[in-house]
């Protein structure tokens, strides 16, 4: 059985090599992925993979219930301080933002980018660049004719548009980069975090590379 499990990689993994992969996945996931005992681990190996397969910038969003402020800020500051220890030795591309924060809080550059969202929630991000637009209007800054896509997307946080995003254990959308995934491929596995294996990685891949992007055409 494992014989078997490891030819299929194998053809998966020569399959992959023959098209382009996504330059930019966004993994999404739970606070409750990560503070699990191996949640950590399979972060590592799903960087791992990435870098592995020539995919140059991982976005993972870790959403946040905010049932308390003041735990979702411990919960944050935690995660915060562990996450780019483990990762460190894959790449020291690793950048940080949390709910209250504005900017991204940068590490090194070269490899792999790493990009690491804790609850900073697309609708979130698409208020706070509402306000900032409603400001510059107000002190005269920026007429309301003027304001269009390319005036909204300046004002956002993350200014790409990812080209793969990864559910893993979930059917359901995630609140993250509501306007910049609007033209993304969306890819939803029932194995959960911390069942998710190289082969289920690797079959998302693939499975990106059959589909025929439209671009809301």
């Amino acid at each position: 059985m494992v014989l078997i499990s490891r030819l299929y990689e194998w053809k998966l993994k020569a399959e992959i090599k023959k098209q382009e992969v996504p330059k930019n996945i966004v993994l999404a996931l739970a606070e409750s992925d990560l503070l699990a005992d191996a949640g950590f681990t399979e972060l590592r190996a799903f960087v791992s993979w990435c870098k592995e397969t020539g995919i140059n910038t991982v976005t993972v969003y870790i959403s946040i219930i905010e049932v308390d402020i003041e735990l979702s800020k411990k919960i944050s500051a935690k995660l915060t301080s562990e996450i780019p220890s483990v990762l460190y030795d894959i790449t020291h591309n690793i950048n940080v933002i949390t709910r209250w924060d504005r900017e991204i809080k940068r590490y090194e550059d070269g490899g792999v980018r790493l990009d690491i969202s804790l609850g900073y929630s697309g609708k979130y991000e698409l208020t706070h660049a509402i306000k900032e637009i409603m400001k510059k209007v107000e002190d005269g800054k920026l007429h309301p004719e003027d304001i269009n896509e390319e005036v909204i997307e300046s004002h956002l946080l993350f200014r790409f548009e990812p080209d793969l995003v990864l559910r893993a254990g979930g059917k359901r959308l995630t609140d993250f980069l509501i306007w910049q995934a609007v033209y993304s491929e969306l890819y939803f596995t029932d194995v959960n975090w911390l069942d998710f294996r190289k082969v289920d990685f690797l079959r998302a891949i693939r499975d990106f590379q059959k589909r025929k992007r439209r671009f809301g055409k």
